[in-house]
Order: C-alpha cells, then structure tokens, then sequence
C-alpha cells in the first residue's frame, strides 16, 4: 500500500469517527487516541482537565510507542474496519 493510500484510507476512517454515534468502548478510544497521535507526530500533552483521563491516555501512548507513524495508520485503519465497519 503507497503511503498516500494509507493516508486516504486513515483520513477516511478518522471521518469515520469522528462522524460515529453509538457508544464505544473505552479501551478502544484509548487505541485509536495512541494510533492517531503516533500518525499525526502529535505528542504533545493529553489535554483533559481530569488527571485519571490523561493517565489513561499517556499510557496508552506509552504501549504503542514504538509504532512508526505509518504503522499506527494502519492499526487505525485495521482497528475501525475490524471493531465499527464490519459491526453493522
């Protein structure tokens, strides 16, 4: 897959998401949080007013640290295909 169809495909599944009503669960949330930022070069402190949240989200950061930014894409893709598309 050419890094600009992996792109298409995060870009898409981010849409996705973000467009996405029904309730989800927490572990799940917590994943594609750690895949987007990896994705995204994006490591800058989680912003939630509630320290327990920011725990949760600098851990889940801390297990997928060692993904490239284009393996996160794909495990995004992988995850939202896998757990939301093919659900309903």
């Amino acid at each position: 897959m050419s890094k600009e169809s992996l792109r298409t495909d995060f870009d898409e599944a981010v849409e996705f998401v973000n467009n996405y009503t029904n309730p989800l669960p927490a572990d799940f949330l917590l994943k594609i949080y750690a895949y987007y930022k990896i994705a995204n070069n994006n490591f800058n402190h989680p912003g939630s007013k509630k320290p327990l949240i920011n725990a949760f989200k600098a851990n889940a950061l801390i297990q997928a640290r060692n993904l490239s930014p284009e393996e996160a894409m794909k495990n995004y893709v992988d995850l939202v295909n896998g757990e939301l598309r093919n659900k309903g």
